[in-house]
């Protein structure tokens, strides 16, 4: 069982971040010297990735243009002396083979999923969401394809969340198999604490094999009207293995305001440029509070 292939469902209207996504979309907004969705795919290329789908909408084609090679920056940079900076240009379109698709109608995760099916063919795949980054020493992404590819079956990534934050994930039913890794023996959407199964939620990484487009094309749409990924997952675990790894990294849900906002500082602090400045600035900011 081998992950060669990664869908990053990117279709989605960035409500959450608005009014700065009016017109950006949320995956291209700057995470310190970078646009988000570029961590996203250097995670997946890290992870051993070699083709990867972004899944669009008709508003978001300035993703197309930025992982493409931009000829008359490139040369304007060089002439300027400017290389490192038109080597940093022009390695955001040498990353991987990536492809797109568009999501014609806003129908939910799952239905984003589904679209991929003729790009993923019949073999394993990973699924990122567009504004979950991961910050690690190892990418999440490998922690789970490792997983997937000893027990050649789904897996989730997921973690612990607060009891008050469990109704804005899915929920797992689990069984202990060894550190870090459980099977997963069902999962809910957005439960009510009275419907939780565990405090364990998925959260943003998937490697799922292609079983789950035939039960995507079929599932019927759930909350909001949408067709929920997690109504898929909830029937795969009930007909194959389904694995879960509790990953080892921070997640940071940027397409909101307060984790965009996390993930900028630390990301910053993290950096060797603006890491020593981004500290003195939080140290004199701090005395004045």
């Amino acid at each position: 069982m081998k992950v060669r292939k990664a869908v990053i469902p990117a279709a989605g209207l960035g409500t959450r971040m608005l009014p700065a996504t009016k017109t950006v979309p949320k995956e291209l907004l700057p995470l310190v010297d970078k646009p988000v969705i570029q961590y996203v795919i250097e995670e997946a290329v890290a992870s051993g990735i070699e083709d990867i789908l972004i899944i669009t909408n008709r508003a978001k084609s300035a993703m197309d243009d930025y992982f493409d090679y931009y000829p008359e920056l490139e040369e304007r940079l060089l002439r300027a002396g400017k290389y490192e900076e038109a080597d940093e240009v022009k390695r955001a379109a040498d990353l991987a083979n990536i492809f797109y698709v568009r999501q014609k109608e806003i129908k939910g995760l799952g239905h984003a999923v589904w679209r991929a099916k003729r790009f993923i063919g019949d073999e394993p795949f990973a699924v990122l969401l567009g504004d979950d980054i991961m910050m690690g020493k190892k990418p999440v992404l490998s922690q789970l394809i490792e997983a997937a590819e000893e027990y050649r079956a789904s897996t989730v990534g997921m973690q612990l969340v607060a009891d008050e934050a469990v109704s804005s994930y899915s929920s797992l039913l689990l069984e202990p198999v060894k550190d870090r890794v459980m099977r997963v023996l069902d999962v809910n959407e957005k439960p009510t604490p009275e419907e939780k199964f565990s405090n364990y939620a998925v959260l943003g990484r998937y490697v799922l094999t292609p079983r789950i487009f035939d039960i995507l094309e079929n599932t019927r749409p759930g909350r909001n009207g949408e067709v929920q990924l997690t109504d898929g997952l909830k029937q795969l675990c009930h007909e194959e293995t389904m694995m879960a790894v509790d990953f080892e990294g921070v997640r940071y849900d940027t397409g909101n305001l307060k984790g965009f906002l996390e993930a900028t500082v630390d990301f910053a602090l993290a950096d060797d440029k603006v890491g020593p400045w981004m500290k003195d600035f939080i140290r004199q900011k701090a005395q004045m509070l």
